[in-house]
């Protein structure tokens, strides 16, 4: 049984998620922007030792790391801490702490202190990562959640997109150090979020803050539900959590989300990072190069956004193996030198492969699990991901090291995207295995009752 403290009100519960998802979205846009924004500058940086000193391409490629370091462990400290301070408090600290990040990043001197600089603004983008999605969920229209998360999550290649624009209209007139600064522009939506961005309820009510929840709930014309004791929807017996995930059911398709995860962002992060250094390889001028970054982010956001509205109608698995599969195809067919506008589109897909799918990943991974393994199946895609992140500036950063072509570079992300598809599909026919062992043991219940009466 559950109780029904505030009834919606849908034209102040519309507003209220509006706001709440405008201001996620926004400080997701420079989440994007930070993260890509190393890509965009990493040629100066490699060209002209004046910077921040030497840098050859392995340094060059752990420095890209670093800041996914500090994401893995923010999203985790994130997680440990966001349900005893809210979700509003973690949310405001993400933003300042790696607005700030940015703006004294501008100010180093040495590549010591770069580095030391990205692992630290990283902490305060993985909080965000971990926090702005159940604070949008939470928030948004029940019918519409998968629309709102995918406008939020869609800020991170629009984020890449406007560091790649801003990279080859401001890069001859600011510098890289201008552009570090202009990422600490979310220190401005603070006002704002101070104003527009409650607390959540349901997490008020889950802390024993009822007359406060109730308050905020009726405000802002939110649902609130209080649930009384009860049965879940799965045996009691069964584990739940992480405990859940090492059971036989579901032991080898976590290893396989896991491993799509970490395939997802090593695409994302390595293509990032190394990109125009790569373009340049073909003979392209920087503008150039950085404009080839620009489409590998609309194409993330622009599939990302068509994708998510066919999700809620076929499911997202599908749309997982394709992206994955288109991935494949058109890095490889970068390697050959087509006209400009057809390896412009072929970037494009490439962003969509690779980005577009790790956001389609998230709904993907909570629809599988059962509700005892949900939250932790997620948080297993989104933290074993991290290590993909870590791991694709490191690969770029050996293969510019060993003066490869750039073909090989192409060959090798398409060789990660290949690993993608057949994860996804492992763990599909695992899941398949599963249900068809569940009907055999039906159908061996169904046959023993019928042989007692």
């Amino acid at each position: 049984m559950s109780e029904v403290l505030v009834k919606a009100d849908p034209t102040k519960e519309r507003n209220t998620a509006a706001w709440v998802t405008f201001i996620a979205s926004f400080a997701l846009v420079f989440d994007g922007y930070d993260l890509t924004i190393y890509g965009t500058v990493l040629p100066t940086l490699l060209a002209d030792p004046s910077h921040i000193g030497d840098l050859d391409p392995g340094t060059a490629g752990a420095l890209g790391s670093y800041a996914m370091l500090g994401v893995l462990f923010g999203a985790l400290f994130a997680g440990a801490i966001g349900d005893f301070i809210g979700r509003r408090k973690l949310m405001l600290l993400s933003i300042a702490w790696f607005s700030v990040g940015m703006i004294i990043t501008a100010m180093v001197q040495t590549v010591f202190m770069f580095g030391l600089l990205r692992f630290l603004t990283g902490l305060g983008l993985g909080a965000l990562l971990a926090v702005a999605g159940a604070t949008v969920a939470e928030f948004a229209p029940a019918e519409r959640k998968s629309l709102y998360n995918a406008v939020a999550y869609c800020g991170i290649p629009l984020g890449g997109m406007l560091a790649a624009g801003l990279g080859i209209l401001l890069m001859d007139h600011i510098g890289w150090r201008g552009l570090f600064i202009i990422g600490g522009t979310p220190l401005l939506i603070i006002p704002l979020a101070l104003v527009k961005l409650p607390e959540s309820p349901r997490w008020l009510l889950s802390r024993g803050r009822r007359e406060e929840a109730i308050a905020l709930a009726t405000k802002h014309g939110l649902p609130l539900v209080e649930e009384s004791k009860m049965v879940d929807d799965v045996k009691v017996t069964e584990r739940t959590g992480f405990a859940a995930l090492l059971t036989k059911k579901f032991l080898l398709p976590t290893i396989f989300i896991g491993f799509m995860a970490y395939s997802g962002l090593l695409l994302t992060y390595g293509l990032q990072t190394w990109l125009p250094n790569i373009m340049e390889g073909y003979g392209y001028d920087p503008d150039a190069s950085l404009f080839f970054l620009l489409m590998l982010n609309f194409g993330a956001a622009f599939g990302a956004i068509i994708c998510s509205r066919a999700a809620d109608k076929v499911g997202p698995r599908p749309l997982i193996l394709g992206s994955f599969i288109l991935a494949v195809f058109s890095l490889s067919l970068l390697t050959i030198e087509f006209p400009l506008p057809v390896m412009l589109f072929l970037i494009a897909c490439a962003g969509m492969g690779s980005i577009g799918t790790m956001i389609l990943g998230y709904g993907f991974v909570a629809g599988y699990y059962t509700t005892n393994a949900r939250g932790a199946g997620v948080a297993w895609y989104a933290g074993f991901g991290r290590l993909g992140g870590v791991t694709g500036p490191l690969i770029g950063g050996f293969l510019a090291g060993a003066g490869l072509s750039a073909n090989a570079n192409f060959y090798v992300f398409a060789g990660v995207a290949l690993i993608g598809v057949l994860m996804i599909s492992l763990v599909r026919r695992q899941r398949d295995m599963e249900q068809l062992h569940e009907a055999i043991e039906d159908a061996e219940e169904d046959k023993k009752v019928l042989e007692e009466t």
